[in-house]
Formats: structure tokens, sequence, C-alpha cells
């Protein structure tokens, strides 16, 4: 099992060190000047030559990329190149609104995904199971920009109603106010995830529930309850856990829509203005902080399913 997760942990760091060198390329050769951006499209040349000098933009590129990864081996995240403010504090503000956000989604995913699944499973061929395989495919299907468009939208035009959009509240400073403003885009981005998950579960259980322990389970009179609950289920979960790890590494790009959508100011809100203003100090340590919280999320995922199940791990 050692040598199994140090195979895999050396893939995730050998994988994030490609994103970040393909992300401080990619930066670099966008068109615009984050110097002339952040003076004003009537700046003299000689104010922008002096700022690309003070932010070193003039410097050799692997210059730029050595002292880039240095500091972020120090836990020093920069500044931003428009305004000064220092990324670490920014993330240091944003970051719970994103955690809770991504939280609360799979929440919704899996008290969504893994009940519709089973149901479906339990009535295979019935109405309810063709309605919920029909659900699924169109929770997969619309965007998620349109739901969100939507959610916003229709309470607003038949009772009035809509969340705040005004920034986000802290979930200890009003619980009743933070709840209203995340539970409708946590559902939002969580649509598409678990209609994803209900799937496989319903899929996965189909299985279990031909296999013979639980043909046995049945014959020796164990209600059906009991023999879904505590023998098909556990069995039909480990591909479905597998699912849910990686649909958590997915979600953290949907994350921009939804914060973006409704003004929580997350880490999403935060990257899609760096991108947007050519903040490169700003969008190349999220975009990387973004890509390795996918990498390592993954990791753990290959590391559980390699503790479940001792096939995988060998070479």
């Amino acid at each position: 099992m050692l040598t199994y997760a140090a195979r895999r942990a050396a893939l995730a760091v050998l994988v994030v060190w490609a994103v970040s060198l393909a992300v401080f390329v990619l930066l670099r050769v966008l068109p615009g000047d984050p110097a002339l951006t952040g003076l004003g499209a009537g700046a003299t040349a000689e104010a922008v030559a002096r700022a690309r000098a003070e932010l070193g933009l003039d410097d050799p590129l692997p210059l730029q990329y050595g002292r880039w990864i240095a500091d972020l081996v120090r836990l020093d995240l920069g500044a931003s190149m428009l305004d000064g403010v220092s990324v670490t504090a920014e993330v240091g503000r944003r970051l719970p609104v994103t955690v809770e956000l991504l939280v609360l989604t799979m929440v919704w995913t899996v008290t969504l995904g893994i009940p519709a699944g089973v149901f479906a499973a339990r009535r295979r061929g019935t109405p309810p199971d063709g309605a919920i395989r029909l659900g699924a495919v169109v929770g997969l299907a619309i965007p998620s920009f349109w739901v969100a468009t939507l959610v916003l939208m229709l309470p607003q035009q038949w009772w009035g109603y809509a969340p705040p959009l005004d920034g986000a509240v802290g979930l200890f400073e009003d619980p009743l106010a933070n709840l209203r403003q995340f539970l409708p885009p946590s559902f939002v981005l969580a649509a598409a995830p678990a209609a994803t998950v209900a799937r496989l579960t319903r899929t996965t259980l189909l299985e279990v529930l031909g296999a013979d322990f639980v043909r046995t389970a049945r014959a020796k009179g164990l209600a059906e309850h009991m023999v879904v609950t505590r023998h098909a289920l556990p069995n039909a979960m480990i591909p479905v856990a597998t699912l849910l790890g990686l649909q958590a590494g997915a979600l953290l790009g949907g994350t921009i829509i939804a914060e973006q959508v409704f003004n929580l100011g997350g880490l999403g809100q935060y990257l899609l203005r760096a991108i947007l203003q050519q903040d490169v100090a700003v969008a190349q340590t999220l975009v990387l902080g973004f890509a390795a919280a996918a990498v390592f999320l993954n990791l753990a995922v290959d590391l559980s399913y390699g503790w479940l199940d001792p096939r995988v791990r060998r070479p």
C-alpha cells in the first residue's frame, strides 16, 4: 500500500508542476499588457515601461517562473498587479465562501443522487424509474448558468422573492441569511453531479442486487429493505464514492459561474475578475491552486479506492 501511495503521490506532484508551467506560459502569451491595463489606456509609453520594470515583466521568463515558484514554496502568494492588495489576504477572506459552497453542493449531490438511484433501482422498469432516469438526463443536459438564471428569475416572477445578492454573509454571523444565499447556488451546482450519481447508483445497485449473496440474503427471509441497505448498498457504493471524489474536484471550476451569478465573492469570482483584468499575479496563483486541489482530491480518491479494492494496487 505504501508503494502504491508513493507512486500516486509522485505522479500528482508531477502533474501539478506541469500545470504550473502551462498556466505560467499561457497567461503570458495572451494578448494585452498587465502594466497598461493597470495604468489605463491613457498611460504614456514611459509610464508603462516603468510599471513593467517594477512588476518584473521585463525579466526573462525562466527568472519570472523561478521567482513565482520560490514565493509559493515560502507560502507567499504575492500581490495584485493592479491594486497591490495581498493575494494571501484576499484568499483568506474568500476561501470560506468557496469551501461552504462546495460542501453544500456535495450535500445536495449525495442527498438527491443516492436516494434517487436506490429508488429507481428498486422499482426497475416502472414509471418512477423512467421519471428518475429522464430527470437525470435533463439534469446532465441543461447548462448550469441557465439553471442559475431560472433559479433567480422564476421565484422573483412567481412569488416576488430573490436570494440576497449583496455579498456573502458569514454562517456564524447570520445562519439564516447565509443559507438563503448559499442554498440556491449550491443546488444549481449540484444538478448535474446529482444526476450522474443517481444514474451510477442505479446501475451499480442493479448489478449487486443480482449477485449470489443477495439472493442468499433473500432466501434467509430478510426483509427487502434490509437486503438493500445492509447487503447490497454498501457494495454498490464503492464506485459511487469514487465518483463523488472526482465530482468534488470538477466542481471547483463550477464555482466560478455560481459565485459570479449570485455575487458571493468567493475564489471563483476573484479568479474570473483577475483573468478579465489581466492580473497575472492573481490569476496564475489561483488557477494553480484550483488545479492542485483537483489533483490532490483525485489522489485522495485513488488512495481510498486502493484501500477498498486491493486489486488496483497491483502494478
